[in-house]
């Protein structure tokens, strides 16, 4: 049956770091040319309710770099999207798929589907979380140089899915996290307590950009409106206007600090574009990442090591 991953706090500390080790194994297979059939016959569904652009095509790539088949569902074009129930739609798919990955809204859709699939599923996004993207980031830090155990990282937006799961990765992994977001705007609450329950290292939500930045090794800025909140830009766009990721900011942080993006960026809004432009190579590399930790993923939940 395999593994699900559905959250961060899925994983221990010691499986994220196999699944991070992994991934630099994969990278270096993937440049070297070296052909992975781990997957061959396999045939991995990926249901998107949400428009992506890095994570469908990073996983779609990943899965056929393993050897096996990728079938895009929308669900526009399944009964899903007439009024199936994701139960009957995971029972039916576990007939014909060896996993699925599942990019949604709520997290409870996601859930639902795993307690009625017999099936590895993961987390491509939900509103609440988006693991396999800390994932990747986790893999690109450490590819920076930095210690993924002990570092100080400074997230700086909207309390959303990323910061939401950094909030738990942070607390599995031991490294020290400041969340700036406007008031109003904070991470998830459960998922704040818990950690913090959780954590040997120090988690804090702040509403002062310069006060999370001070003695950062990673600044991490995400779009300021996600997927479904379109309808709210123009309100928001003033509230988060001081908690832009731009020099001034960068400059309390610690002189080697590196800036990443899960993108796509909006230049001028969470980011300006001279910073952007500065840590480019850094930013890009993070989205390739995506595939080799994508594949480390899979690996990880079908068993493979």
């Amino acid at each position: 049956m395999g593994k699900n991953l559905l959250s961060i706090f899925d994983l221990s500390k010691d499986e994220l770091k196999s699944i991070i080790k992994r991934a630099h194994e994969l990278k270096k297979e993937k440049k070297e040319g070296t052909e992975n059939t781990n997957f061959k016959g396999k045939s991995i569904g990926l249901l998107f309710e949400k428009l992506s652009t890095r994570t469908r095509i990073s996983f779609e790539v990943a899965i056929n770099d393993l050897g096996a088949n990728a079938i895009y569902l929308n669900p526009r074009d399944m009964q899903l999207g007439r009024g199936e129930t994701i139960a009957d739609t995971a029972k039916v798919l576990s007939r014909y798929l060896d996993g699925v990955i599942i990019r949604t809204y709520g997290q409870e859709r996601i859930d639902e589907f795993a307690v009625s699939s017999s099936l590895p599923v993961i987390n491509a996004l939900t509103d609440l979380g988006h693991p396999t993207q800390i994932i990747a980031d986790l893999f690109s830090i450490e590819e920076n140089g930095f210690n993924i155990e002990n570092f100080k990282l400074a997230f700086i937006g909207d309390g959303n899915n990323i910061a939401n799961s950094f909030i738990a990765a942070a607390a599995i992994m031991g490294f020290d996290l400041s969340v700036a977001v406007p008031k109003g705007f904070e991470p998830n609450s459960d998922i704040i307590k818990k950690s913090q329950k959780l954590a040997n290292s120090k988690i804090e939500i702040t509403n002062d950009p310069k006060i999370a930045v001070k003695n950062a090794d990673v600044i991490y800025t995400d779009v300021w409106v996600s997927m479904g909140q379109e309808n709210e830009s123009n309100g928001k766009l003033n509230v988060f206007e001081p908690f832009q990721v731009n020099s001034d900011l960068v400059s309390h942080a610690n002189n080697d600090a590196v800036v990443l993006h899960c993108l796509p960026a909006h230049e001028g809004e969470e980011i300006t574009k001279d910073i952007f432009d500065r840590f480019e190579k850094v930013i890009f590399e993070q989205a390739e990442n995506k595939l080799h930790a994508g594949k480390a993923v899979l690996e990880y939940c079908f068993g493979l090591f």
